[in-house]
């Protein structure tokens, strides 16, 4: 028996029966974390606790104890590996708004960090399709929040992850609204923030929703695929591991990782619905204790199996925007099949998986943690800069809900810009100067019209005429970002 989507009756009386049991979060912790500290431990028993006495008696429209809600919230916060105050405020984090505490009394009890957490999550509220301006209202409101503390938006994420999974007992325009709330804005934020696994989760959960047709027919194509793979996986386990321990690389984490079902849907629309062609539904991730290791492993890979052609990535000598770094190689393995291996440290590993959430733990500054710093101030300037609702929207779906790439100078200088960025796109980025006296463009070396889309890993060189005066006012049909049409419009009123 089912409820609507395929959600099964077991599945909510499951969540209905299940009690948040303290030993089972402290698990997870000691398990993430084997070096945390007795008083961290106990600030987290003493917020479990309060939550506890502060919840009791409430229930959930599934009819569960209320405190199972922010229970799972903690859990998802600790399987992320964040700091114990922020696990702590993800237990507390729904106390003033249901019931009769108040943040004067958290920060009384917990002190002044973890009430700012908790207020900064209580004020956000929810980001909602209701009429326009309170759209953008709650929109700038979540990345003031996140400016301030971004905390408390890896808070809001995992509070909207378990809302996901109770989502079947709300009426169904609800349902789809929350669904798209998930697609459109929380599953993009995840991404930016580089919380990989988190995004996956929330996309998956959307999926399931707002297109169930494609979700069942796509998890049964991976379920048929899976079994065999992950038993074709094991036995290249077992065959890499022999190779790393001759060659004297020790303490290597290897393990499979499977695609999410939303990933493999949009990768599925691309490959012409073949799964056939979809060479990473299991890939092997080798995690390594330094960079040469990494570049060691592979060169072990290459020896022992064929690279497939343009299918070596090199993410840690130039990250994605969001931060995110490994060596991805593609080869034929032991009788022609195709395998995907994802070479990387353990930091880049809890970078890959956990984004901002893990930089705590890292008492460097890293690069993907600057590049994050840098967006998060940028989002900033947005607020203060664009007061007019619909083009805020527009700059703040530019920046956070789409996808991103990144090309190159021909020193080598990244410019972060978003999917279907053009040529001019990228010469204002630079400068201004070099954006109106843009002439041409070379990609990889080749000459390319103004109007190409540029692809992840694009060396491109900008043409220059120094003698041009202005712009061409046909390249706001086609440039992609606010800043090239705001600097193309300026120039040619000057003009």
């Amino acid at each position: 028996m089912v409820l609507n989507h395929g959600l099964p009756i077991f599945f909510i009386l499951a969540i209905i029966l299940y009690m948040p049991d303290l030993e089972e979060l402290i698990y997870i912790i000691k398990e993430k974390n084997p070096v945390i500290d007795d008083a961290s431990l106990e600030l987290i028993e003493t917020a479990f606790d309060y939550a506890a006495k502060a919840h009791h008696g409430q229930k959930r429209l599934t009819g569960e104890d209320y405190l199972n809600h922010p229970f799972n919230t903690a859990k998802t916060l600790a399987e992320l590996n964040v700091d114990p105050q922020t696990i702590a405020a993800g237990l507390l984090h729904d106390i003033p708004e249901n019931t009769d505490l108040t943040i004067d009394d958290l920060r009384q009890e917990f002190g002044k960090e973890i009430a700012v957490l908790v207020d900064g999550v209580t004020k956000l509220g929810t980001v909602k399709y209701r009429g326009l301006e309170r759209y953008v209202e709650n929109l700038r409101r979540m990345f003031m929040a996140m400016t301030k503390d971004i905390r408390v938006i890896v808070i809001r994420l995992a509070d909207r992850l378990d809302n996901m999974k109770t989502l079947d007992v709300h009426p169904e325009e609800k349902k789809l609204r929350i669904a798209k709330e998930t697609m459109e804005i929380y599953a993009p934020t995840a991404n930016r923030l580089g919380i990989g696994e988190l995004k996956g989760l929330l996309e998956d959960w959307a999926f399931f929703y707002l297109d169930p047709k494609n979700y069942q027919w796509t998890k049964n194509l991976a379920k048929e695929r899976l079994a065999i793979q992950l038993k074709y996986i094991e036995k290249i386990k077992k065959i890499l591991t022999s190779e790393l321990r001759q060659n004297n690389i020790k303490n290597v984490i290897l393990h499979g990782r499977v695609k999410h079902y939303y990933s493999l849907y949009k990768k599925l629309l691309r490959k012409d619905k073949d799964i056939n062609k979809v060479y990473d539904l299991v890939a092997l991730r080798i995690v390594v204790g330094t960079i040469p290791e990494c570049y060691m492993v592979l060169g072990l890979i290459h020896k022992k199996w064929i690279p497939l052609k343009g299918r070596i990535k090199d993410y840690i000598a130039q990250p994605k925007p969001n931060g995110y770094q490994s060596i991805h190689t593609t080869v034929f393995t032991e009788r022609g099949k195709i395998v995907e291996f994802q070479i990387r440290t353990e930091e880049m590993h809890d970078l890959a998986e956990y984004g901002i959430a893990a930089h705590w733990r890292y008492k460097e500054e890293s690069g993907a943690r600057k590049k994050q710093t840098i967006w998060i101030k940028q989002l900033l300037e947005i607020q203060k800069l664009i007061k007019d609702d619909k083009k805020y929207i527009q700059n703040i779906k530019l920046n956070v809900f789409q996808n991103r790439i990144f090309a190159f100078t021909p020193k080598g200088d990244v410019i972060d810009l978003p999917e279907d960025a053009t040529p001019v796109d990228f010469a204002y980025h630079i400068h201004t100067e070099i954006g109106n006296k843009c002439a041409g463009a070379r990609i990889n070396e080749e000459i390319v019209p103004l109007n190409t889309t540029l692809k992840s890993g694009d060396v491109v060189e900008i043409i220059i005429n120094k003698n041009r005066k202005k712009p061409n006012q046909d390249w706001l049909e086609f440039v992609k970002t606010n800043v090239a049409k705001d600097k193309i419009r300026i120039a040619l009123k000057k003009s």
